[in-house]
């Protein structure tokens, strides 16, 4: 059995940025990982995906985007690129094709299992990511033979369907972005539109990303919200990336043809029954893009910020039909394809340890998990600060949880 002071699971950005930090500390540790550097990137992402995050903010401890395009929004192969220049950057110690199979504690420390052989760590860090599994409703239960069924993770582009109608269940980034590339191969698409975050791409002549992380939205931190559970379940905002920095709403998927309906609630005797709540939801969240857009105006009055002459910008509402139709017959070939587009979640099946709530989730503080010392966890959604999802956000979240895991290694648990 190998031991070590510190071993990372996952050699995503988040891994990576642990292993900066560690490497920094003169922690001695390993970074696991299942495949190959940014093994999600390259096999769990749609071929036309961009990020939602302009490059000026890709940057991580020790490295930042660098390239002629700042305002523009990398490709996959570009991130992917991104990540794999960085790990040599930080020159992080990585075992690739190591698949953890088991975390268990022993005798102070935790003895993790892989399909290469066993190791014994001090403390360990699970940066596998949180969106390991496609979140797929019960309601897929009853989803007729000859519709298809797809996630995101195994969507590649639309010649991979079947000819024929899509429904696409899920209205945050990706539900839109792959609705419309989907009605745009020349399929009829259904979107089933739950809770939703509404967004411009730009705003007052800039990124709505500049805004944000100007007014100090990003950095809002997990012990200053008040409902931190809710702010972690908030779907993803309706953006996309592309080079003309277009917004991506509902209106603009309606524009096109794409047909609006509720949330999907069952599917019974082959029928979609859909929520008739869809114009309160888009009305909701019409009225918290313009609470978000009224705090950027604020703080442009109260600084005196340069912003686009002309005063606040005003968005239509979002248009609905008067009574959208509550059922869809996926028994009539109408619908070929169901594209689930309804989230992910972790996998910590590999974690032998009573850390979990009633619903699955592990609980932890801010990323350090208090119950078991010298455990902890980096690169889920608000995990320290809003922007933790995102490839910035990982470099704060990895400064703050080295230096915790520092402090334990050298005064053990009562740091």
């Amino acid at each position: 059995m190998r031991e070590v002071a510190a071993l990372v699971i996952g050699a995503g950005h988040s891994g990576l940025a642990i292993s900066s930090g560690l490497g920094d500390r003169g922690v001695d540790h390993v970074v696991l990982e299942r495949g190959e550097v940014a093994n999600s990137w390259k096999r769990e992402r749609w071929d036309s995906l961009r990020l939602l995050t302009p490059n000026w903010q890709s940057r991580l401890p020790k490295q930042r985007y660098d390239g002629d395009d700042p305002d523009g929004f990398m490709t996959v192969p570009e991130v992917v690129a991104f990540i794999e220049r960085y790990a040599g950057t930080v020159d992080a110690p990585i075992e690739l094709d190591t698949t953890v199979t088991a975390v268990r504690a022993r005798n102070g420390a935790y003895e993790v299992e892989t399909d290469q052989g066993p190791w014994l760590a001090r403390t360990v860090v699970m940066a596998s990511g949180a969106c390991n599994i496609a979140s797929v409703p019960a309601a897929a239960a009853g989803v007729p033979p000859g519709v298809d069924m797809v996630t995101p993770d195994r969507y590649r582009n639309p010649d991979q369907l079947a000819d024929g109608g899509v429904m696409v269940v899920g209205a945050s980034a990706t539900g839109l972005q792959l609705a419309e590339e989907i009605h745009l191969s020349g399929r009829p698409v259904t979107l089933s539109v739950g809770e939703h975050v509404r967004m411009p791409r730009r705003y007052r002549g800039r990124d709505i990303q500049w805004w944000l992380d100007a007014i100090g939205r990003l950095d809002e931190r997990w012990d200053q919200v008040e409902d931190l559970r809710r702010a972690r379940n908030i779907p993803s905002p309706q953006l996309v990336g592309t080079p003309e920095h277009r917004t991506l709403d509902l209106n603009a998927l309606a524009d096109i043809g794409v047909a609006l309906r509720g949330r999907l609630g069952a599917v019974r005797d082959g029928t979609a029954q859909f929520s008739g709540g869809l114009r309160n939801q888009c009305r909701l969240a019409d009225l918290k893009m313009r609470r978000l857009l009224k705090l950027i105006d604020e703080w442009i009055e109260q600084t005196g910020a340069e912003a686009e002459p002309g005063g606040p910008e005003q968005f239509a509402a979002t248009r609905v039909e008067e009574e959208p139709p509550l059922a869809l017959d996926l028994t009539s070939g109408e619908v070929r394809t169901i594209v689930w587009a309804t989230g992910f979640h972790p996998d910590y099946s590999w974690l032998e340890l009573d850390l979990f709530d009633h619903k699955g989730r592990l609980r932890h503080d801010g990323g350090v998990v208090t119950e078991a010392p010298g455990l902890y966890l980096i690169g889920t959604t608000f995990l320290r600060r809003r922007k933790s999802s995102f490839i910035h956000g990982a470099e704060d979240d990895a400064y703050d949880l080295t230096d915790h895991l520092k402090a334990y290694l050298d005064d053990g648990p009562g740091a």
